[in-house]
């Protein structure tokens, strides 16, 4: 089943393997040396530049090469076939070993998958507890208040936080809970559009199960809701039926159900308006033209693998079965288990923030300079045009996505 939220792992290091050895071992010693700037020609510096550029005016060269290369890749260097008929021998006995490794690797996972199926059954009723407290069907006992407060004594100002007002209206369960707890989390935030929320706040319930084989379901209930009329929508994750190397289950494609949008209510859309005139009346027209569009319930309609004809795209299919995949798994491992956590932002201590997080703040904080700086720029400009007595120019509006 899931486990506590922690640090992100680094990605596995690939196993060295004897395909790529040389048939001739390397020297022990070279005469070679490093070059020092003194051997560096300025011609060969130009003709390096020059070939640089001819790359960065010529993807498909870049493309050609980067595709040989990948050919070479896992093709053997006649290290193997050249060893002895003794040592062969000993080469497929360690083989053999393997597959004997192997056999117990997918046991073990199995076993694994076994243990967090017994553990669900376990977790299942306090999932059922948290949603009947956070739909306001039941109140939590003492003892839970009690056990929630000794670790909100903990946290730095939670007793001015206890002291919050209250409009004195009565407030059924926990509004929006599982709305702010997806805006918590880092990679659900980044699909949810402001039109979302609407729909989102109506999210009254999200639940797994798991299939009879390997995969699972995950389960979004809604209250009613003006988008809708579904009240269940699911979407299910199918592994392979052979496992993977070290025994793992291979993800294969997922699945997820059709939204019953109500009429103008789909999120996944937007309407397009363009005026079009008539060449020979003169007169003009409105067209509307359905587009899609960003949304977090396209996460319900899952991209499909690629087949042999889309191989120009299949890169790009695979980076987005990868990324659904794994917006899977974070809803199954860490928003369903710990909700609460997500809920109050606590969760977000033990996210590591990659790299590319990082390099989005510092680049949303330049910028908010330059948006200053050009701020201040049009206001002069616009001071200019009043002082000579003529409108300032009004830049056409930015079409934006919702």
């Amino acid at each position: 089943m899931a486990e506590p939220i922690k640090n992100k792992r680094p990605d596995p290091a690939v196993a060295p393997t004897p395909q790529n050895t040389p048939l001739n071992a390397a020297p022990i010693s070279s005469h070679a040396q490093q070059p020092g700037v003194a051997s560096i020609n300025e011609e060969d510096l130009g003709s390096g530049v020059a070939a640089a550029s001819i790359f960065a005016h010529d993807p498909r060269l870049v493309s050609l090469i980067q595709g040989r290369l990948g050919s070479l890749v896992g093709k053997s260097s006649g290290y193997i076939e050249s060893l002895p008929v003794e040592v062969k021998r000993r080469v497929s006995g360690l083989k053999g070993i393997q597959k004997e490794h192997s056999k117990l690797e997918a046991e073990f996972q199995e076993e694994v998958l076994q243990l967090e199926k017994k553990f669900f059954a376990k977790f299942t009723p306090l999932y059922e507890q948290r949603a009947a407290i956070v739909n306001g069907k039941t109140e939590p006992t003492e003892d839970l208040v009690k056990a929630g407060e000794e670790d909100e004594d903990k946290a730095e100002g939670a007793a001015v936080e206890n002291k919050g007002a209250t409009d004195g209206g009565k407030v059924n369960g926990i509004p929006e809970f599982w709305l702010s707890a997806m805006k918590n989390q880092i990679s659900l935030a980044e699909m949810i559009t402001d039109r979302d929320e609407g729909a989102l706040k109506s999210l009254i319930d999200i639940r797994m199960e798991y299939l009879d084989k390997p995969g699972f379901r995950l389960i979004f209930e809604f209250a009613e809701n003006e988008f809708f009329t579904n009240k269940i929508i699911t979407k299910t994750y199918y592994y392979q039926n052979e496992s993977g190397y070290g025994g793992d289950f291979i993800y294969d494609h997922a699945e997820g159900d059709k939204i019953d949008w109500k009429a103008g209510q789909d999120l996944t859309v937007r309407i397009e308006q363009k005026k079009q005139r008539n060449k020979t009346t003169k007169q003009t027209r409105i067209v509307k033209k359905t587009v899609p569009t960003e949304s977090f319930f396209n996460f319900f309609s899952p991209p499909k693998p690629p087949t042999d004809d889309d191989d120009e795209a299949a890169d790009d299919i695979e980076e987005r079965l990868e990324l659904d995949y794994q917006l899977g798994e974070d809803i199954k491992e860490k928003l369903i288990p710990r909700a609460i956590d997500w809920f109050t932002g606590e969760a977000l201590a033990f996210e590591e923030l990659d790299e590319e997080d990082y390099a989005d703040f510092d680049d949303d904080d330049e910028d908010d300079e330059d948006d200053d700086s050009e701020d201040h720029d049009d206001e002069d400009e616009s001071e200019e045009d009043e002082e000579d007595g003529s409108k300032p120019k009004q830049e056409p509006s930015e079409c934006k996505q919702s």
